[in-house]
């Protein structure tokens, strides 16, 4: 476990690069589960024989770390969450991050979990007993260090092999270009939406119930604050959508019984500040453009969808890598260009 800056600093500056290159393999683990504001718990670290534990919790200055990803080639396995991670934590990405789930898809591999590709690759059954543990405990068990450890040490010799797959198959640069786009798009997502109570479910609701919804949401928000754990154990989502149905309706909502007193006192504050606010503050539905969908649209889909099925069958991937329907059907309705949607590899197997 690298507990301090100075060890930080030490490791990174032992670590061999690969050809003159900075090459590791990196994952993350977080207390999401367990706290409600998400940390970063730990950063497992692989650079070929070196493997180590990083404490966040405990280094007070990462700062070696980050300027070790700013020329460095990181292998990750399903890397939009670990990215997401790393930009919060350090307010950038590696320079280049190569992600493994992303090549096996490529290549054609059904089951592309790590633990299948660690199986399929090494023949090595990874146990997953750890994936819900509270990474902020310290000191972790030898089980959560060997089920780290475990993600990480594997990457980069499984990135080598899929890569000499990929390129005796052809498929390398579209690898490169899909784990290009994945690194910009996590890049350029914004995590700071003043909306985020406009949850799965509530474009259906009225301006009224989307009131209820913003007014629960912000509640629970605030419990889970005060309580320091995950919102879901407040309320799940699914029930602020009902109880704003049955605040619409008039009708009253039963609290869960363990709720304490203080609790439901707030609850009752939030719903007396909702009776008083004024409909021109109630929040707006959000009308998406309805497409026109006439038997040519259909019929463009049709024979778009048909030939991305025959090249998927033709090249054994999953179709939706080549381009999913939701795509097809924005190109067939004239509302994107195929350059605006689909990575070069995609449009030259399309010929769009």
């Amino acid at each position: 476990m690298v507990s301090s800056t100075a060890q930080l600093k030490q490791f990174l500056e032992n670590c061999k690069n690969i050809a003159g290159q900075r090459v590791c393999a990196i994952d993350t683990e977080a207390n999401s589960l367990h706290r409600h504001k998400e940390s970063l718990c730990l950063i497992q670290f692989s650079a070929g024989k070196e493997s180590v534990l990083i404490d966040p919790l405990a280094i007070e200055d990462l700062s070696p770390l980050a300027r070790y990803f700013k020329d460095a080639t990181v292998w990750m396995h399903g890397a939009d969450y670990d990215m997401t991670m790393l930009k919060r934590e350090f307010g950038d990405l590696p320079a280049i991050v190569y992600d493994t789930q992303i090549g096996a898809r490529l290549l054609g591999v059904k089951q592309f979990g790590l633990g299948n590709l660690v199986e399929h690759y090494f023949n090595v059954v990874l146990l997953k007993s750890s994936q819900k543990a509270d990474w902020g405990m310290r000191p972790l068990s030898t089980k959560m260090i060997d089920y780290a450890l475990n993600d990480v040490i594997y990457l980069l010799e499984m990135g080598e092999k899929i890569v000499a797959e990929l390129k005796a198959k052809g498929r390398y640069e579209w690898f490169t270009e899909s784990c290009e786009t994945a690194q910009e798009k996590v890049a350029a997502r914004d995590d700071s939406k003043d909306d985020q109570w406009r949850i799965s479910g509530s474009g259906k609701l009225e301006p009224y119930e989307l009131a209820c919804l913003r007014a629960l949401w912000q509640w629970r928000d605030k419990e889970a604050e005060i309580w320091d754990r995950p919102s879901f154990m407040v309320a799940t989502n699914r029930d602020l959508l009902e109880w704003c149905a049955l605040l619409a309706d008039g009708s009253n909502i039963d609290l869960p019984r363990h709720f304490r007193s203080d609790r439901i006192k707030r609850y009752k504050e939030t719903l007396a500040e909702l009776k008083t606010l004024p409909k021109s503050e109630w929040p707006a539905r959000i009308i998406a453009k309805r497409r026109k969908r006439d038997r040519d649209f259909e019929k463009k889909v049709d024979v778009m969808i048909s030939r991305r099925n025959e090249l998927a069958t033709e090249l054994d991937i999953d179709g939706s890598l080549i381009a999913s329907r939701s795509v097809i059907e924005s190109i067939a309705a004239n509302e994107v260009l195929p350059s605006d949607v689909l990575m070069k590899w995609q449009q030259a197997l399309l010929e769009m």
